[in-house]
């Protein structure tokens, strides 16, 4: 039976017209906005899908404009409807969002969505579009194995984004095929996604051992790695929470919009598989440790979870949370190695990374450039707080050379370095890799993290190179 390019054309949604699944969006958004719905969703989902979805969009809202759309497959929509071919987006996806996204589009002539009893997918879709064409010739555009019903009945097949999996099966077809795209890498955006550049940080977990003079001891070396690897799977987790639960902002904003699950690389429900499988690693690692290595990891664990739902959104209390979770990597690693942290070093962390934290905000209201009304993208700053803001964080960063200078002169770190004068050089090197740090934030000149571009900035290397060559001859 020859095809028909003109027949009525089916369209799904999730996946193919866009580059996510509104489930796992809409879902996320009812998370944040209270998470104990959490405990209400399992009897939803109870009645079914078709109930749960219909739950949720009762709930919350859908931006069509900010969704990552297929662009390739939608220029093609826009020449077939300039063409007059009568079009229907046809999705499992509640009524509600399709009806949203194709008035949005503009494309379509009709939405059909599910309703809070049908889940319109697979052979569900199927008889909904048998019913329309009345024994008629239709082609669909899908993207996954639920469609393969759907496609077995069409007298044209639209592969977008498909796997070989699925589009082996079609390489005899006797009806036209047409492929827009392959299926999406999944390994090197997940890894993104887990910013391993980000992992950096958790160094901060080998300080007590060098500060304790301790690192020749192979034993205590294998266990800061522990703790250090422990760490990074735990922040990766809680990195792919807060990516999925800030899309919006992050499509918003100039960069943070080709993260890959603000951009669709990655799909939210590989976040939901990864996150959890992460955080379980972490924790099983950690049971090499000692159990107070694992009481931090848990803090850190209750306190970026805290911020990626909250705190994150609330005035100064989001830097003050930055600057604690730098201070428990170094308290981690001292309780890897069981020795005990010094209040210096404590005050130290929390006052130098307070200071990194407001350079963080003062640098994005530097960079910022169209977002309404001079505001950050879901965070409580706006242009008129960047002078309170850069007083604030020279104040911190000032006052953690300040207790630098307290922790030479205490006399436990008298007792453990033979030439301790020599750890005095050290506080001009601190002055000028902050004021360097801080010029250059204000000069709109600084990468958005302080803390990366210290560790990759040459000269802020040169500096902590310094520093340990300081401590090295001080001891």
């Amino acid at each position: 039976m020859p095809t028909d390019p003109d027949a009525h054309l089916f369209v799904d949604l999730d996946g193919t017209l866009i580059r996510t699944d509104l489930l796992f969006e809409s879902l996320l958004l009812l998370i944040r906005r209270n998470p104990l719905y959490l405990a209400v969703v399992p009897f939803w989902l109870l009645k079914g899908r078709a109930w749960l979805k219909h739950q949720i969009a009762r709930r919350v809202e859908i931006d069509p404009a900010g969704l990552p759309y297929n662009a390739a497959f939608l220029a093609w929509l826009g020449d077939q409807r300039a063409r007059g071919r009568a079009m229907t987006l046809i999705s499992a996806s509640n009524q509600r969002y399709v009806s949203a996204v194709a008035e949005h589009v503009g494309l379509f002539d009709a939405a059909i969505g599910s309703d809070g009893k049908t889940n319109l997918k697979a052979r569900n879709k199927l008889q909904r579009i048998e019913e329309i064409v009345q024994a008629g010739k239709f082609a669909y555009a899908g993207d996954s194995r639920a469609d393969l019903p759907v496609w077995a009945g069409a007298g044209q097949v639209l592969l977008v984004n498909c796997g070989s999996s699925i589009s082996d099966r079609f390489e005899n077809s006797h009806v036209e095929v047409l492929r827009f795209g392959s299926a999406p890498a999944l390994s090197e955006p997940l890894l993104r996604a887990m910013r391993p550049h980000q992992w950096l940080k958790n160094t901060l977990l080998f300080v007590p051992l060098i500060l304790s003079h301790q690192l020749t001891r192979p034993e205590l070396l294998f266990a800061s790695v522990i703790g250090f690897v422990s760490f990074c799977l735990c922040a990766s987790s809680v990195y792919l929470l807060n990516d999925m639960l800030d899309l919006d902002n992050d499509r918003a904003h100039q960069t943070k919009c080709k993260r890959p699950f603000a951009s669709g690389e990655l799909t939210l429900a590989a976040g939901f598989a990864a996150a959890p499988a992460l955080l379980l690693g972490a924790f099983l690692v950690s049971l090499l440790l000692p159990a107070d290595f694992l009481f931090v990891l848990l803090i850190y664990w209750l306190l970026t979870c805290l911020y990626s739902f909250a705190l994150k959104r609330i005035f100064l209390l989001d830097v003050a949370t930055l600057a604690g979770l730098y201070a428990l990597r170094v308290a981690a690693g001292a309780e890897a190695i069981a020795v005990v942290t010094t209040n210096f070093l404590i005050a130290f962390s929390l006052c130098f990374f307070l200071g990194l934290a407001m350079v963080k905000r003062v640098t994005e209201l530097v960079n910022l450039q169209a977002a309404p009304a001079g505001a950050v993208s879901g965070r409580a700053y706006r242009k008129i707080h960047e002078p309170l803001l850069s007083v604030i964080g020279s104040l911190a960063s000032l006052m953690a050379v300040v207790v630098f200078a307290f922790y030479i002169n205490a006399p436990a770190t008298t007792r453990l370095y033979g030439s301790p004068l020599l750890l005095w050089l050290i506080c001009p090197l601190l002055i000028v890799l902050l004021v360097r740090i801080w010029r250059l934030a204000r000069a709109g000149r600084l990468h958005e993290d302080p803390v990366l571009f210290a560790v990759e900035d040459r000269f802020s290397q040169l500096i902590v190179l310094a520093a340990g060559v300081l401590i090295w001859l001080a001891a």
